[in-house]
């Protein structure tokens, strides 16, 4: 009994530090990069490949060209001497290479249509942000364009000095003990009609 406790005791101590069991993992270091099977690529340039693409496919030429092509393709098959003939009247291997230039065409398109909705949500998130500054930036000259215009009724102009000083004169002319003056104007005014145009 003795002997089965002391091996099991050896091989519990000698367990964290044996040859065979895995390495601690430390923290304070990366991890080596790990081996990948599948070939990497550039996201980038591959959305830009497949967008040159789609526009290719979307233009007149392509369609010109893939028409021609076509015409050949029929015309060789049908007209060609028969052991020069690659593909036979149902055109089967016509019908594969439209399915198969089909089947890329169509994930290309929606990679680029993916890659214009992703621009088309950033520019318009800058649109709205430009938009709410304008906004806050009209806000603000409104404010401040009232408050001018509030500092501004409460303005003296020429003609209400004008206006009150003559009524403060009249006033005093009234309480002297001789009368009026005369008929003596000590303020007249600029204009003829007495107001001020430039006033404002």
């Amino acid at each position: 009994m003795a002997p089965e406790r002391e091996r099991e005791a050896r091989e519990r101590a000698t367990a964290g530090t044996g040859a065979g069991t895995r390495a601690r993992l430390r923290l304070d270091q990366p991890q080596p990069p790990r081996r990948r099977f599948l070939p990497e690529y550039d996201p980038e340039a591959f959305g830009r490949l497949s967008e040159r693409i789609a526009r290719f496919l979307g233009t007149g030429r392509f369609i010109v060209w893939m028409t021609v092509v076509i015409i050949m393709w029929v015309v060789w098959n049908v007209s060609a001497p028969r052991d020069l003939r690659f593909d036979n009247y149902p055109f089967i291997f016509l019908t594969l290479m439209l399915s198969l230039q089909a089947s890329y065409a169509a994930p290309l398109i929606l990679l680029a249509q993916n890659r214009q909705d992703d621009r088309d949500k950033v520019n318009l998130e800058q649109d709205r942000k430009q938009n709410e500054r304008s906004i806050a930036d009209t806000e603000y000259l409104t404010r401040e364009i009232a408050a001018l215009r509030v500092g501004l009724g409460e303005v003296a102009t020429r003609d209400w000095i004008r206006s009150e000083l003559e009524d403060l004169l009249k006033e005093l002319e009234a309480r002297r003990p001789d009368g009026p003056g005369g008929g003596r104007v000590v303020f007249p005014a600029e204009h003829p009609r007495g107001r001020d145009v430039d006033d404002r």
